[in-house]
């Protein structure tokens, strides 16, 4: 009987421990940011390939012209 008690006691201190709360808090929090990010570069990834494009072209026609 006594060990039944030593299991109830030990199952109710890991159920009023919080000290793993924190860890989960930042790790969520974690990637949310590398998710964010991640969506910002895919969505800048059309907005710097145009404008390599565009340079690329002026540095065509330049040296086009000075040849």
């Amino acid at each position: 009987m006594e060990e039944k008690g030593n299991v109830m006691t030990t199952i109710r201190r890991f159920l009023e421990d919080e000290q793993a709360q924190d860890l989960i808090e930042y790790t969520l929090l974690l990637a949310f940011v590398c998710l964010a990010s991640a969506a910002l570069f895919i969505s800048a990834g059309g907005s710097v390939s145009g404008i390599w494009t565009s340079a690329n072209t002026d540095l065509a026609n330049a040296n086009t012209s000075a040849s």
